[in-house]
């Protein structure tokens, strides 16, 4: 799925990396802890959290992740933007809660990273 489907499935505002929208990705994992999210993110995958810290952005450079979308609107720091963009992350802003973005990737074919999401 291309991430520009993504943006639209959850309503999502693009923050950086609005000429990446055509890369394509096949899972996604979430966490709001950042020891977890080691274990829910994984090459390609987006990333959703609500949590707009830099040491997300760090994490998922380390972990190769796609694309990270911050939920329930919270609006991450100009640091965490600037930090985003130069790791060249994509990053979308979400209104929805962590769950309910889960679930309309998931009803939209996007699994977890074992496949059971």
């Amino acid at each position: 799925m291309r991430l520009s489907e993504v943006q639209k499935i959850l309503k999502a505002t693009v923050l950086t990396g609005e000429d990446q929208m055509d890369k394509n990705i096949t899972s996604a994992g979430a966490a709001d802890l950042i020891e977890d999210l080691l274990s829910a993110a994984a090459k390609g995958c987006v990333l959703l959290t609500g949590v707009p810290s830099e040491q997300v952005i760090r994490t998922s450079k380390v972990v190769g992740v796609e694309m990270i979308c911050i939920v329930r609107g919270k609006v991450p720091p100009d640091s965490f933007i600037e930090l985003a963009r130069s790791c060249d992350i994509p990053v979308l802003l979400s209104q929805y809660s962590l769950f309910i973005a889960c679930g309309r990737l998931y009803m939209n074919g996007i699994r977890g990273l074992d496949g059971s999401w």
